[in-house]
């Protein structure tokens, strides 16, 4: 495998967990603020669809397939930086993977909330807490660092 190959497979791989982790964790946020799961998942099809995404706590194709897909291509942009960053890194361990997480999730959240115009931003803001947008943007640097981790252990294998 050459490497840009071997990095699309391991940005994929990473993404894949990320996506999955902030996915979840928008989710139970959504619930546990709101009591509603899909609310917050809707609110980034807003991107596509104006702010009145924000206002649908009910899944749809329009508002929660959008927003699902925005996310991930979102989340999956941020774990190729993740992936390129960790290739000068040096040695793949939980420290260096981590860190780099913290680091990627920390320029999205500032990519997100301070460059882009509103528009762009992921949304989760409109329906849930600043509190709760802070555990949003550690689940991605944890789940980064471990997807990372876990791509270069079965690669090892």
């Amino acid at each position: 495998m050459n490497m840009l190959q071997e990095l699309a497979t391991d940005t994929l791989c990473t993404g894949a967990v990320a996506t999955a982790a902030t996915t979840a964790a928008v989710s139970a946020l959504g619930q546990w603020e709101e009591g509603e799961p899909i609310a917050p998942i809707n609110a980034v099809s807003h991107i596509a669809w104006g702010d009145e995404a924000a206002a649908h706590n009910e899944a749809s194709v329009e508002y929660t397939a959008t927003g699902a897909a925005l996310n991930a291509m979102a989340v999956t942009g941020w774990a190729g930086i993740h992936e390129l960053v960790m290739r000068r890194m040096g040695p793949r361990t939980m420290a260096n993977s981590m860190a780099v997480g913290a680091l990627v999730a920390a320029a999205a959240y500032v990519t997100d909330y301070y460059v882009v115009p509103r528009r762009f931003t992921p949304g989760f803001e409109k329906r849930l807490s600043r509190p709760a947008l802070a555990g949003v943007y550690a689940v991605l640097a944890a789940s980064l660092g471990v997807g990372s981790l876990l791509r270069s252990r079965r690669a090892l294998r």
